[in-house]
């Protein structure tokens, strides 16, 4: 039986954010529209990471993309090509072919600014002249723009690091998010009465500013709870300059340890300090954990 025929968004869509979400309601509406299976193909890497030599920081893993746009858009098939020095010397013609021998594609979409292939020299505007050749559709999204500033992965990095959740997650359309196994902590907060969950960022994510964020917190049984979160080094009881994502979940009693977790961000509730000693930091977490629970009633009545 031949495989069902494509409509693919091409891109790395790093945060996956609104003008990403143009290009994914359009395959739906294709995919409908011609009875085509909604895809998309990303990178392990970024592109320009290898090109450049330089890391360059990413608003998400990679699983967390793929998480992203099937949560959001219930589009299952993500294709993830590793990017290495083939793929960056391959011509731009060759992978359209590629797209079409072997991702049966029928139609493609992009953003106005893609660019593949050697040396970038593939652009949207070849990419859809290219299509046509080989009897493929192809739409070019525009840019889309967003209290006048357009909306983009590098604009949306500044913002997680500086730590403007709020602003950043107007621009992704969604809570920024980190999806982590759980690890094995100093476990003071147990002894304070208020445990916590220890999480990393992967190699290459960026971290937000330091800080505690009220967050919501998703967990395997798909239950949901009010957390909050301290990105940073702990200086009040740490030794270290091992930067972690600490959670406490409000209301919620049970060992999480080796189980997947992720942790939506929606405000930085105030930056990361030492305190004096352990009573004034427990004071701390309690006075925290309140100031979350007001952030989301009032969210939510809003």
């Amino acid at each position: 039986m031949t495989e069902k025929k494509r409509v693919i968004a091409l891109g790395f869509f790093d945060g996956l954010h609104i003008g990403h979400s143009a290009l994914m309601e359009r395959v739906l509406k294709i995919a409908k529209e011609k009875d085509l299976l909604p895809s998309v193909i990303t990178f392990d890497n970024h592109p320009a990471s290898m090109v450049a030599g330089q890391p360059i920081p990413l608003i998400n893993s990679c699983e967390d993309r793929a998480g992203l746009i099937h949560r959001i858009f219930g589009i299952n098939n993500v294709i993830i090509l590793h990017f290495d020095k083939d793929l960056m010397r391959m011509p731009w013609t060759e992978f359209v072919e590629r797209l079409s021998n072997e991702f049966n594609a029928a139609y493609l979409v992009a953003g106005h600014d893609f660019t593949f292939g050697h040396k970038g020299e593939g652009t949207a505007e070849k990419l859809a002249q290219k299509s046509r050749e080989l009897g493929i559709g192809c739409d070019i999204i525009p840019a889309v723009t967003y209290k006048g500033v357009v909306s983009s992965s590098t604009y949306i990095r500044k913002l997680i690091a500086e730590g403007d959740i709020e602003q950043a997650n107007e621009f992704l359309g969604h809570p920024h998010v980190l999806t982590d196994i759980v690890h094995y902590g100093y476990r003071l907060g147990r002894t304070l009465g208020t445990p916590t969950i220890n999480m990393c960022f992967q190699a290459g994510v960026i971290i937000p500013a330091y800080g505690v964020y009220a967050t919501r917190v998703y967990l395997e049984d798909g239950s949901e709870h009010i957390g909050v979160t301290n990105v940073g080094i702990r200086p009040t009881v740490n030794h270290t300059e091992t930067v972690t994502a600490e959670t406490y979940i409000l209301d919620y009693s049970g060992n999480l340890y080796g189980k997947m977790v992720r942790v939506e961000f929606y405000k930085r509730l105030r930056p990361e300090i030492k305190f004096s000693g352990i009573d004034a930091l427990k004071a701390q977490i309690h006075a925290d954990a309140e100031s979350a629970r007001n952030y989301f009633t009032r969210l939510y009545s809003k």
